[in-house]
């Protein structure tokens, strides 16, 4: 699918296994001598990024904090958080998919839904990291907001709720803004003076190192790519050759591809509706134009080090290691920075303007909000295109590699069924360019890697390191639930492999129901993808409805909510008297909505319901996992 989220890779420590969990982190503070903690729930590592800012703020107030991560800790210990003078619990809480917790997050979730604990002295504060485009809008912010208070905690500051459909960034910065004086207030204490730039990590040059070890883009294990065991994940990836890379499309100006990767002996087992984990690479032509920018040696091997010897994070990345291989497989370097980045980079300027404005736009003020979101987010200014455009601005490289967020993996959903391919995970994908406001040509980082993975070129094998995330996004138990797919774009590949699987069941005899498909792309002749196998599909009776709407093939746009509705009837018979499951997948801003909305029309008027009936009626199907959406904005 276009790429719909990142991963859990975030925290990728240099060992392979995760730390073992210290005996608690009451006792961790009590000895570091620290007194607020910042836990976050993060899948693309954003909340693990405002974690660590809120814990270094800590200090302009004369409190000290420490960033940590939930799954490595027993987060029962929170009833004794008030053994500790002027103590605070602070979470930064990320919701995943449709109103999940993230993976990270998924044992204190569980604990909070069955705890019974006393919690009376616990004082905290909750910022939510979200998307207004999804259903759940938030959840798990908002539950360990109330379930924290439930138990009888003490909230200190309201719930910050951020919207990555809007401006994440400045959601965060308003709400911080607020909270430190709440604090302040709070705890009768005031802050120590301006913001200030130290340094959370020191540098370590190797001049005479052993090569074996160093790290080469291993997410986890040193050589783990050269001696590859199994279980893999996020923090172990398999490296799986690429088998074929074909062009879907005839036409047009995108290029949409189908790969299928080779996972034979890897012990990795997948079901129609998970997704696949793909870690890629940034252009080797942006990574050397840091080099040559900040005049640097990129082969030099380094280690950043925390200079906080306490810490469960050693270093940013897996050290020691290259500036090339940490800006090409580990650093975030094509995404907007966030203002702290800017803030840290600007004592570098030389030029007192370009410091000035860096300084303005990592400010809370109106004006400096307003620069950030014009100068940087709106214009996709990534750190390169404002190193290029601030010529004075020449920080020192180790600093920048501290300060850049981690390279996230991508997303898709599997396009093929284990049951037909046991050994192979297909991809649909759409590579993405645009042109910016400054007229650079920004390229998707993982889609235009994927691209260029050639099966067997020069007689060499293309290798992607992935791992599979398993999903809710099912089929029915029984094969002959009728099911409705609507799936336009590159929405189409999980129903592909829905598709391949019902036709399985049929092979082996079983009684499968109507699958229905709605899909929609913009040209027939043009982006009309899997066109054959759908046609073959259909043919052989295992798709008993092939609808398609081409929404630039007339003057009229035409999108698949349009042709929902001209079955409408047909498709109440098969909700409201064969139980059918509903599958949408692809855009969650305006498609899933479309969609919703026309369910909503169609249940009003078959079931004599009003508006609130009618919404009623569709949320209790997804309540009951006859509505599923596997979508992204």
């Amino acid at each position: 699918m276009g790429c719909v989220y990142s991963v859990p890779g975030e925290e990728a420590a240099v060992s392979r296994s995760s730390p073992a969990r210290d005996s608690s982190f009451i006792e961790k503070m009590k000895k570091t001598g620290r007194n607020i903690v910042v836990f976050y729930g993060s899948q693309t590592g954003t909340a693990e990024e405002f974690a660590n800012r809120l814990s270094k703020d800590a200090h302009r107030y004369g409190l000290r904090g420490m960033a940590a991560d939930p799954e490595e800790y027993d987060l029962s210990d929170l009833s004794r958080l008030s053994e500790i003078d002027k103590s605070l619990a602070v979470f930064c809480m990320a919701t995943y998919g449709e109103g999940d917790p993230t993976d990270n997050a998924q044992d204190f979730y569980d604990w909070l839904q069955e705890a019974d604990a006393d919690l009376s002295g616990l004082r905290f504060a909750v910022f939510g990291l979200g998307n207004k485009t999804y259903e759940h809008f938030n959840a798990m912010g908002k539950y360990v907001d109330k379930r924290l208070e439930e138990l009888g905690a003490q909230r200190i500051f309201e719930l910050g709720l951020g919207d990555d459909d809007g401006n994440l960034e400045e959601d965060f910065i308003t709400w911080r803004e607020q909270f430190w004086p709440a604090v302040c207030e709070h705890f009768g204490v005031e802050a120590t003076g301006e913001e200030s730039s130290i340094r959370q990590y020191e540098l370590v040059v190797h001049t005479d190192v052993n090569m074996n070890k160093v790290y080469t883009g291993e997410m986890g294990r040193l050589k783990s790519y050269e001696n590859q065991k199994p279980p893999f994940d996020a923090k172990n990836p398999f490296l799986a050759v690429v088998t074929e890379n074909r062009k879907l499309n005839e036409g047009g100006e995108r290029h949409l591809m189908h790969l299928e990767l080779d996972i034979s002996n890897s012990k990795i087992r997948y079901e129609s509706g998970d997704h696949v984990a793909v870690y890629p690479a940034n252009d080797t032509s942006l990574v050397n134009q840091f080099g040559e920018i900040l005049g640097t040696d990129l082969d030099t091997v380094m280690s950043l080090n925390n200079l906080d010897e306490e810490s469960n994070k050693k270093h940013p990345f897996p050290c020691p290691t290259s500036y090339r291989t940490a800006l090409t497989y580990y650093l975030d370097i094509t995404n907007p920075p966030r203002t702290n980045v800017l803030y840290e980079l600007a004592q570098y300027a030389t030029d007192t303007g370009e410091q000035e404005q860096l300084r303005k736009m990592a400010s809370s003020t109106a004006e400096g909000k307003a620069l950030y979101l014009s100068w940087v987010v709106e214009a996709r200014r990534n750190i390169l295109a404002i190193l290029q455009d601030m010529p004075s601005l020449r920080p020192p490289i180790d600093h920048l590699c501290e300060l850049l967020p981690r390279l996230q993996a991508r997303y898709y959903s599997i396009a093929s069924s284990s049951k037909v391919h046991p050994n192979s995970i297909h991809i649909c994908a759409v590579t993405v360019e645009y042109e910016t406001k400054t007229g650079r040509l920004n390229k998707g980082v993982a889609t235009n890697w994927l691209k260029n993975k050639v099966p067997n070129e020069n007689g060499r094998n293309s290798l992607v390191p992935m791992y599979v995330r398993k999903s809710q996004f099912r089929l029915p138990f029984k094969p002959s639930t009728p099911v409705i797919m609507i799936g336009p774009g590159t929405g189409i590949a999980p129903f592909i492999g829905f598709i391949q699987e019902r036709a399985w069941l049929k092979e082996q005899g079983k009684e499968v129901g109507e699958t229905v498909l709605y899909y929609g792309c913009r040209h027939e002749q043009e982006d009309y993808l899997y066109r054959q196998e759908l046609a073959r599909f259909k043919q052989e009776g295992v798709l008993t409805q092939l609808n398609v709407a081409f929404s630039r093939d007339q003057a009229e746009k035409v999108y698949v909510q349009h042709l929902i509705k001209k079955n409408k009837e047909h498709i109440w018979k098969l909700v409201n008297d064969g139980n059918a499951h509903i599958y949408v997948c692809g855009d969650a801003r305006n498609m899933a909505r479309d969609v919703q909305n026309t369910f909503y029309e169609i249940v009003a008027e078959y079931g004599n319901m009003n508006q609130t009936q009618a919404v009623d009626y569709v949320k209790k199907l997804m309540t009951k996992g006859r509505y599923s959406l596997d979508v992204w904005s």
